[in-house]
């Protein structure tokens, strides 16, 4: 009996670190800005409200998906940042606030999305903590993933995004 038990326990283990695996790790700004100092990455940036809807769509059928995931866990460092916190953010010499509180946007978020406040939204930074661009709107895993692909392997650097499309293969599901 105690056999079985054990076994169960370890099965159980197994059966929970495969759905970890599934799991974006997401980072505060602050987090994600020290950790490419240390170890340089890009960094992937979901800006979003607590309120809007598509923003909780994006959180349970995008980054959910096993491929998003993983490219965001191995190519980038995540960070959810709420457009709207009222917490002061330190960041290339200059502190950041939300002069208004409530539901007035950040000024890094309006500084990640050039002033186009629209949720959700992605802002890809690179190495050198450089804003690549933002792409604003909801995605599906199968409408995210070529955009993370093309800037994780920097072939923006070399080719258009539309070029880069016409021979992308993409591995996500389609999603809704």
């Amino acid at each position: 009996m105690k056999k079985i038990v054990a076994l169960a326990f370890i099965l159980f283990g197994f059966i929970l670190s495969g759905y970890s695996q599934d799991k974006v790790k997401w980072y505060s700004f602050e987090e994600a800005v020290a950790l490419s100092k240390e170890n340089p990455r890009k960094i992937f940036i979901d800006v979003y409200t607590d309120w809007c809807g598509w923003c909780k769509k994006m959180d349970k059928s995008t980054f959910t998906d096993p491929v998003i995931a993983e490219i965001l866990n191995n190519k980038y460092y995540a960070v959810k940042f709420n457009a709207e916190s009222t917490k002061p953010i330190e960041f290339s010499g200059r502190t950041f606030v939300n002069e208004g509180g409530g539901r007035n946007p950040h000024q890094l978020a309006a500084a990640l999305l050039q002033g186009k406040m629209s949720y959700p939204s992605a802002a890809y930074l690179t190495e050198d903590l450089q804003l690549l661009t933002s792409v604003p709107g909801y995605m599906t895993p199968k409408d995210l993933e070529p955009i993370l692909d093309f800037f994780a392997t920097d072939s923006y650097k070399t080719v258009s995004y539309q070029d880069y499309l016409k021979s992308f293969e993409g591995k996500a599901k389609q999603g809704e």
